[in-house]
């Protein structure tokens, strides 16, 4: 054999060699090496003047700091989030956070069918994508942590229900009529409210009032609806937008039942005064605290969670009895 052939069968050889090797997961980060490993996590939730995305990049940040030693590395949480609520801007972030090299996004969609091409994208540039809060589940992203969104509108009828003595008018406050997440909950309500013979919904069947997700707008929503429709008798929001405000509820303490998501510090007077029966709290402060640990762990570590690639939350009733302690979180959680 001559020298040009026995070169031509070392390098064959060292293919065979290297193609035989079992291939290690693409998305693991070995930090290794000595030198502190950086890694940008993206963070996009729906709106900035919304607390419970103020809640979720306070959780995302505090992650950063505290988790970074458990996984050798350096985290830096990039906020895209927009001002106010524009899933066309999301999609941007997305983009722009894309190209300037981030290992993963969280992403609470505003709405799904338009930011699904661009975490789409993101993925097939090697980018790792979840959801919290309001999911795109035929998009290409990894997990999604948040509640189980048909279980919160149920819950939130349920209660309802029992607050209004299993009869009477109710109506759905709804916010934005895109987001997939508000979607769920609203069927939830009425799957629920289906249950209930002695009770329906108002305008005839047509008692869902959406509005931009700030709470003078929603607050103006509810009060608009409530005297175009004074046959109300209570109110089921999917989510708390009117009760960021004072005076959202303009009617006497208990004379329309009102049960709500969300239960964040400008919502807890509304227990106390009467207004409102009962808060359902979401991990608003873990949408971003454990939304980074979990892309952490797959992107340092390769691991999936071990719940599968959807992680719900459990949702906390909070009452009257009880909302003091629970304010004592957004101490915490925001120092507020």
């Amino acid at each position: 054999m001559n020298h040009s052939l026995r070169i031509i069968g070392t390098f064959i050889l060292a293919i065979s060699i290297l193609a035989g090797c079992k291939k290690e997961d693409s998305t693991a980060f070995a930090p290794g090496g000595g030198d502190e490993k950086k890694i940008v996590i993206g963070m996009i939730g729906k709106s900035r003047s919304n607390d419970v995305f103020q809640a979720a990049h306070a959780g995302a940040l505090a992650a950063a700091t505290e988790l970074g030693p458990k996984y050798g590395v350096k985290v830096v949480i990039d906020i895209q989030t927009p001002t106010e609520e524009d899933a066309q801007k999301q999609a941007q972030a997305i983009e722009a956070l894309t190209r300037s090299g981030v290992h993963g996004i969280a992403l609470s969609c505003s709405e799904a069918n338009t930011v699904t091409p661009s975490i789409n994208r993101a993925v097939d540039a090697g980018v790792l994508v979840m959801c919290f809060d309001s999911d795109a589940p035929q998009s290409k992203r990894s997990y999604y942590y948040g509640t189980d969104d048909v279980t919160c509108g149920k819950r939130v009828m349920e209660e309802l229900a029992r607050a209004m003595g299993d009869k009477g008018t109710i109506a759905i406050l709804a916010g934005n009529q895109s987001a997939p997440n508000l979607q769920n909950r609203v069927k939830g309500v009425r799957e629920e409210l289906a249950k209930h013979s002695n009770m329906k919904e108002a305008n005839n069947g047509n008692g869902v009032f959406y509005h931009a997700e700030t709470p003078e707008q929603a607050a103006d929503a509810v009060a608009t609806a409530q005297t175009t429709n004074p046959g109300i008798e209570g109110w089921a929001f999917v989510g708390g937008w009117p009760l960021f405000t004072r005076n959202a509820l303009r009617w006497p303490a208990g004379s329309v039942k009102v049960v709500s998501m969300d239960a964040l510090p400008p919502e807890l007077p509304y227990l106390e005064s009467g207004h409102v029966e009962v808060l359902f709290a979401q991990d608003c402060y873990g949408w971003g605290y454990k939304s980074v640990d979990m892309l952490l762990n797959k992107i340092v570590n390769g691991k999936d969670p071990e719940e599968g690639a959807r992680v719900i939350d459990p949702l906390t009733r909070v009452t009257k009895e009880n909302a003091a302690e629970y304010g004592k979180n957004w101490e915490k959680w925001l120092k507020k």
